[in-house]
């Protein structure tokens, strides 16, 4: 009777380590799920980012050229060009001149 007494414990020592042993394959797999779900999931943000740097390089492109002709820096009528450096200059000058007068009246002002 001791015979069968041992092999019972030993038959239920088995079947405890055979449950903690699914357990480990069940928090295995899903582990192993959630990982693949991750990366499924960053792959995808990934996906959309370079969409939406691929749109907005395409939009760029698109808008400097559109500038480019209504700036006349390419193609004909690049005399734009130059009447956009000349009324550029021409502002520029024209703050300065105002900056360097209303200097010379406030300090006409304080010294009276």
């Amino acid at each position: 009777m001791s015979s069968r007494t041992t092999e019972d414990t030993y038959e239920s020592q088995n079947d405890q380590r055979l449950d903690e042993l699914h357990s480990k394959i069940r928090t295995l797999r899903s582990v192993t799920t959630d990982i693949h779900d991750d990366a499924e999931r960053q792959n995808l943000t990934l996906d959309n980012t370079n969409d939406t740097f691929s749109s907005l390089s395409s939009s760029l492109s698109h808008s400097s050229r559109r500038a480019a002709q209504a700036f006349g820096l390419s193609g004909p009528g690049s005399v734009r060009q130059t009447r956009i450096i000349l009324y550029t200059v021409a502002v520029f000058l024209f703050f300065w001149l105002l900056w360097k007068t209303q200097g010379f009246w406030w300090t006409s002002a304080g010294e009276v």
